[in-house]
């Protein structure tokens, strides 16, 4: 028996992906859906390996609204649509990633691999497939609101907060979560806080806000937060923070009017949300991924989903960290686990282990696979996790 290490292994590794290729019955290693930040830094670091690569890109994107990225080391205060353009000039360098902008309307497990049929009928098959299919968010239907969402209202603080700081703020959604948004803000992003719950503030929010802070009235009394519970007639933009900006400061200046059903109204300069997310897509339920409550289950070792050769990346997740670092993070991590697992099958295969691969193919865990391989696999995966 031989015993290799983890150069020698990797090395393995790599000259079997080349000549072992040929035998493979798919057309490509790895189908990638979703391309934005998650599916791209998979894409990225499957490449870096020369893995056969496609990507899905549906032209869907939960931050397209917005009008820069932001806390993105390298790339802040960047347009959306000019990161995914460089990213993807970068990834084809290595010359071993298709992009389709396309999307996939229905994919399949068949035969220890996977199919991705688009809407004209055409099918590519893979072996593994990574889920970067993003979420939606479950926005009311308030007259105003979806129009502006993502240009002077936002949902994440990180993302957009620092361009509306020191202007008078308005908090949207269920009381019980305007209280977080008001503990990020306050006192160093904005200190004139009103909460607009629009009609929300039921028994359940109340004993929803005092389970997290007993206190919570203390506090907003301190932050002088008002809270305001009159329904919502309209949203409405009075003036654009796209044109209305200081470059120099960052600073947007955008102006709306928050109409009320009893025919009032108050002026904010800008809105945090917290509203409810939904799955973008319907692929992960296709392929019969868990769920824990909206996101994809992926506590699994690597990100892996429930469904074996299948990851999830991302929003959609269940990480429960919505932000570009994190979605090209979890698009490595995934990535690196995937090219581990592909490149062990590989290794079952040619050294004729049936053993191994008979682990494999009853859907058993990396843990267990690991036992027969020796640790060389987790020592390369965390020596490429700290490139």
């Amino acid at each position: 028996m031989f015993v290799f290490g983890s150069r020698a292994l990797f090395a393995l590794f790599t000259f079997l992906t080349a000549c072992l290729g040929q035998a493979n019955q798919t057309q490509y290693d790895v189908i990638v859906v979703g391309g934005g930040p998650s599916g791209l830094s998979a894409a990225s670091a499957l490449s870096r390996v020369m893995r056969k690569v496609i990507l899905f890109d549906s032209g869907e994107y939960r931050n397209n609204p917005t009008r820069h990225m932001h806390d993105v080391i390298g790339n802040d205060h960047v347009v959306p649509a000019d990161f995914r353009a460089e990213a993807r000039k970068q990834i084809s360098f290595y010359n071993v990633t298709t992009f389709v902008d396309q999307k996939v309307t229905n994919i399949q497990p068949i035969n220890n691999s996977f199919s991705a049929t688009l809407a004209n009928g055409t099918a590519f098959t893979a072996r593994k497939v990574i889920l970067g299919s993003g979420l939606k968010d479950d926005l009311p239907n308030v007259p105003g609101l979806r129009d502006a969402f993502g240009k002077g209202i936002f949902w994440c603080p990180w993302c957009d907060g620092f361009e509306h700081r020191d202007q008078p703020i308005g908090v949207l959604g269920n009381l019980s979560d305007a209280y977080d948004s008001v503990r990020e803000l306050h006192p160093t992003l904005n200190k004139d806080i009103r909460v607009y719950s629009n009609g929300t503030n039921n028994p359940g929010q109340l004993a929803r806000i005092v389970s997290k802070d007993p206190n919570w009235e203390a506090v907003f009394k301190a932050y002088n937060v008002t809270t305001i519970d009159k329904p919502i007639q309209n949203i409405t933009r009075v003036q654009d923070g796209s044109v209305t900006q200081t470059q120099a400061s960052r600073e947007e200046f955008d102006k709306f009017r928050v109409y009320f059903t009893d025919e009032t109204f108050e002026e904010r300069g800008a809105f945090i949300t917290n509203y409810a997310t939904l799955q973008a897509s319907e692929l992960p339920s296709q392929l019969g991924v868990g769920f824990l409550g909206s996101k994809i289950n992926t506590t699994a070792r690597g990100l892996r989903t429930t469904v074996k050769g299948v990851w999830g990346i991302g929003d959609a997740n269940s990480d429960n960290s919505t932000n570009v670092p994190h979605a090209m993070s979890s698009g490595k991590t995934a990535a690196v686990h995937c090219h581990v697992e592909l490149a062990t099958e590989e290794l079952a295969d040619t050294s004729g282990d049936s053993a191994k691969r008979d682990l494999m193919d009853d859907g058993l865990s990396h843990e267990r696979v690991e036992q027969l391989t020796g640790n060389e696999i987790e020592d390369i995966y965390n020596r490429l996790r700290r490139r």
